[in-house]
């Protein structure tokens, strides 16, 4: 075990035990922040080098925006916790080839963005604006999230955000899913999954019955538009069943791509999954 994330539980947990609500102050800011950034791998570098940078400001934070291509068919990439924008150039690449305008932002604390961490509620508020700004007849032609990315998209849409498609590999269902791998996986008791939710609900006074809305599954009626899920069977940070459940919600309209041997973060760079989502992104039928 890590000896900071061992000191962490320690820490934590002992501090439950006396006062739970300052416990609960210092997890959620442990859960939002994370502990490093990632750099950028030199496989990306070609394809970040050919992207046309800007920049927006979100709650006081600067947020790096990266746009490639003319401007047509433009997609919205949003990334995971703990990555970046350049996580995408396999999947950029390929849209540009194909007459698309990929769109991407380093999410606040990640990246080249400023900051400490980011929430689903932030992302949502930088796809609003990135729409604005290059959305094309109000929307975007697709929407891909990967991980808790997709998460937000799911979120973004019932916010207002408008896309002809929706990708989302390797998603969890709902935002209390990942609040409890992180409590378990923090070696937490109980007392933080309670605690967490109630310092997060606490962050966005204006948002109400936010646990409820974050979750893909959440008044699935509202969301028309075709689906693709993608998701690994040897994923091990987000179940292959969080993908099940986001199918059950919209039977009629979501397809499921699973693959194996790829894990959680290696799924986005498969040329067999690359492939897949610009078909599918390309597609002109119903999915069903």
């Amino acid at each position: 075990m890590d000896l900071r994330a061992g000191l962490v539980r320690t820490a934590l947990n002992g501090t439950a035990r006396v006062s739970p609500r300052l416990a609960g102050r210092w997890a959620i800011d442990h859960f939002l922040n994370p502990p490093s950034r990632v750099p950028v791998k030199p496989a990306e570098e070609p394809v970040m080098r050919r992207a046309e940078r800007g920049e927006l400001t979100i709650n006081g934070r600067t947020v790096a925006v990266y746009r490639w291509g003319t401007g047509e068919r433009p997609v919205l990439l949003l990334h995971g916790w703990m990555s970046r924008a350049s996580r995408w150039s396999p999947l950029v690449q390929a849209l540009t080839d194909h007459g698309y305008s990929p769109v991407a932002f380093d999410g606040p604390g990640h990246g080249e963005s400023g900051g400490r961490g980011s929430t689903v509620v932030e992302y949502r508020d930088i796809a609003l604006r990135l729409q604005a700004e290059h959305g094309v007849n109000g929307g975007f032609a697709a929407l891909i999230g990967h991980s808790i990315g997709g998460l937000s998209a799911f979120f973004a849409l019932h916010g207002g955000v408008r896309a002809g498609r929706l990708i989302s590999p390797a998603a969890p269902a709902d935002f209390g899913y990942v609040v409890n791998g992180y409590r378990t996986g923090a070696g937490l008791g109980p007392w933080a999954a309670t605690e967490i939710r109630r310092r997060f609900e606490r962050l966005f006074p204006g948002e109400p019955d936010l646990w409820t809305r974050l979750s893909a599954t959440y008044r699935p009626e509202r969301l028309t538009l075709p689906i693709l899920l993608v998701h690994d069977e040897s994923d091990d940070m987000i179940a292959r069943e969080q993908s099940d459940r986001v199918m059950a919600a919209f039977p009629d309209q979501a397809d499921l791509l699973v693959t194996t041997g790829l894990g959680h973060r290696r799924i986005l760079a498969d040329p067999r999954v690359v492939e897949a989502v610009l078909d599918f992104a390309s597609a002109t039928d119903p999915v069903g």
